[in-house]
């Protein structure tokens, strides 16, 4: 097996597994609890703190947009330049993750019609705990209204930088530029839980489609040659 088929591989089986060990057990409410206060009915974070916001969600949002646009000129006008013409594969792969994953993580939010955890009885909300794998109860009226929570969309920009994976040549700073996005990732994942908009489940299953979806797009650019 080569190496590119061995992490695509890797990412569904991960991807099955954590589907389904959260969708037969109580552990994204369980983690969830410890950050929402039922006596005040508030959440660890208030979404409404600008600071934080700015950090964590609409700063760092266009941060990445500014960064994937930059990518993509060196990409379409500078690629032949003694500079960047040895990165062009890996700057290939890198703008098509930054487009893709946000893109196809966008998609499946908007057909799962999952409850974030805000939308829930428990928390003040009005559905019941809905898991991606759960249908709605016959003849709900809920069931034709739609939310957009898994899986998580705004923590996939952070982690679609682990792409820069393939724009390194040493192992080490491979390694550095994949743990640079899994922390970017979680920050912003991290962020969206601590305000009541995201279980668990939802950023690590972002996760690990941003992680399929990278190795998907670089076997296909490099043709299962080491990159």
């Amino acid at each position: 097996m080569n190496f590119f088929n061995k992490h695509i591989l890797l990412a569904i089986l991960l991807l099955i597994v954590t589907i389904l060990f959260f969708q037969y057990t109580n552990v994204d409410i369980e983690v969830e609890n410890l950050f929402y206060n039922f006596q005040t009915h508030k959440w660890l974070i208030d979404e409404n703190n600008k600071l934080l916001d700015l950090i964590f969600y609409s700063g760092i949002k266009k941060v990445l947009i500014v960064f994937g646009l930059s990518l993509l000129f060196i990409l379409l006008f500078l690629r032949n330049k003694p500079m960047f013409k040895p990165y062009k594969k890996g700057l290939l792969v890198v703008v098509l993750s930054f487009i893709m994953i946000p893109f196809l993580v966008g998609t499946l939010k908007k057909v799962t019609n999952t409850p974030c955890p805000n939308n829930l009885k428990i928390y003040g909300g009005e559905y019941p705990d809905i898991k991606v794998l759960t249908p709605y109860p016959k003849n709900s009226p809920l069931r034709c209204k739609h939310v957009r929570c898994w899986p998580a969309g705004h923590a996939s920009g952070g982690f679609a930088l682990m792409a820069l994976f393939f724009l390194f040549k040493s192992r080490k700073n491979k390694l550095l530029a994949l743990s640079l996005g899994l922390f970017i990732g979680w920050s912003m994942g991290l962020y969206k839980m601590f305000v009541g908009d995201h279980f668990l489940s939802h950023t690590i299953v972002t996760m690990l489609l941003a992680y399929l979806i990278m190795f998907i797009i670089a076997k296909l650019v490099y043709k299962n040659t080491l990159p």
